[in-house]
């Protein structure tokens, strides 16, 4: 197999504009995706998360697209904002490196319409974004239709089975000539094959493995705790590891407002993404992320698709994913580009099963944990497993410029007897914010929150 991008037979100017990303050999889903792409063949790519799958159709885009022709040549449809925003991004960073002018534009919703089809009187080459902005630009004849010659899906699974899929369905309808259709995807299921049949001629399936596989730097533990544990068993985890960038994915039924508030409290930096949120503070919140201002990213499977972001160390379930599929998304958020990852299961007793069914899936087996003495010991080698760094942990505020302890009224040498509930005091606690709330419930002995 080709292991260099010159006998990939790569421009130049492409290896040089790698160099500068430091990337200077090709990776495997990149070598088997590039010439079947240049032959303009339809594609089904399935390669593991981190393995370099945006690369993988922009190069041969790149060979591709018709320079001097200031035209709409090719549309790049993604699930979320986050990751239309990280293609636009390396699309800009690729020609800028390079040399090769290729023009793109970002077209997603929560953004000024009337801005966007401005900018398509520019006539940018490749079009990304959400398939529902691209759709009714097209339907308002802003796109150039006639001209297009690729379409890309990236995470197609998640665009073929989810509600979008009605949207990327009549976009696709919408283009009545050829063209090259080509979806990626760490996780090409049947099902997600049949769905797509009807867009393809005679496609070609590519992957790196016999089956669907996760990361093969990651390494897999989960740890048993009881419902009302889960937040201690969080927040021990975390001080073990030391980790110093980590995702908690939690589920919509989790309030992730009290969960946020509760790992302030134990001086912990972390910032929030969800559906909810608007696309600013999404973006503020990663932002913050991806420069080190908070340690922890709290998420909704959201950012389980697409979201590249650099070293990674280690991500925690707090609340189970819904299919093995997703876990195989959430945990490919860490051990990118070659580096190693840690993805750890808070399993409660109903949980347990989902071992044995990704066992099934992927052919993997997670290990067993426990925590002794803030340490974390794997069970099936009997060997503690080291901190991410050798960093500090959070740090704790010194007893001279912390908050006074105890509510006032509360006498800490009789931490049984319960605080009067004097006016001044009930005023403090509903004065405050919900943190300050959550220390004064937790030091009195009153923390109900995880029952």
């Amino acid at each position: 197999m080709q292991t260099s991008f010159e006998t990939l037979q790569l421009r130049t100017e492409l290896i040089s504009g790698l160099a500068l990303q430091n990337i200077v050999s090709p990776t495997p889903i990149q070598v088997l995706t590039y010439p079947a792409f240049l032959e303009g063949k339809d594609l089904m790519v399935e390669s593991h998360t981190g393995s370099g799958k945006t690369l993988a159709f922009l190069l041969p885009l790149f060979e591709k697209i018709k320079i001097n022709t200031p035209t709409n040549q090719a549309i790049i449809l993604a699930p979320t904002h986050e990751l239309a925003h990280q293609i636009h991004e390396q699309i800009k960073l690729l020609a800028k490196n390079s040399g090769i002018p290729v023009t793109s534009a970002l077209l997603m919703g929560e953004v000024s319409i009337e801005k966007q089809i401005q900018k398509l009187k520019e006539k940018p080459q490749i079009l990304v974004g959400s398939p529902g902005r691209i759709l009714d630009l097209i339907l308002k004849k802003k796109v150039s239709v006639p001209t297009l010659e690729t379409i890309l899906l990236d995470e197609a699974d998640n665009l073929l089975e989810s509600s979008q899929s009605a949207t990327v369905k009549k976009l696709l309808h919408q283009i009545s000539h050829p063209v090259q259709i080509a979806m990626f995807s760490a996780s090409m299921t049947a099902k997600v094959k049949e769905l797509a049949a009807p867009f393809l001629k005679e496609p070609i399936f590519l992957r790196t493995t016999e089956q669907t596989s996760l990361n093969p730097n990651l390494e897999h533990f989960y740890i048993k705790t009881e419902l009302k544990e889960k937040f201690e068993t969080l927040k021990k985890l975390l001080l073990a590891t030391n980790t110093q960038k980590a995702l908690i994915f939690v589920s919509q039924h989790t309030n992730t407002k009290v969960l946020v508030e509760k790992l302030k409290y134990h001086n912990f930096t972390v910032a929030t993404i969800s559906g909810k949120l608007s696309k600013e503070e999404r973006k503020n919140a990663l932002l913050q992320f991806k420069t080190g201002k908070v340690k922890l990213l709290l998420s909704s499977d959201l950012s389980a698709r697409g979201l590249d972001v650099s070293h990674i160390t280690h991500v925690f379930h707090y609340d189970l994913p819904l299919t093995p599929y997703d876990y195989l998304h959430r945990a490919g958020r860490s051990a990118r580009n070659g580096e190693k990852g840690c993805s750890i299961s808070i399993l409660t007793p109903k949980d347990l099963g989902i071992i044995g069914l990704l066992g099934r899936t992927f052919k993997i087996k997670p290990s067993e944990v426990i925590l002794v003495k803030g340490r974390i010991k794997n069970l099936e080698t009997n060997h503690f497993i080291e901190p991410a760094s050798s960093l500090p942990t959070p740090e704790v505020s010194s007893p001279a410029k912390k908050r006074n302890k105890y509510p006032k009224g509360y006498h800490s040498d009789t931490p049984n007897k319960k605080p009067k509930k004097t006016t001044t005091e009930i005023n403090d606690f509903t004065s405050g914010t919900l943190a300050d709330a959550l220390r004064l419930i937790e030091e009195a002995g009153f923390d109900k929150w995880d029952e």
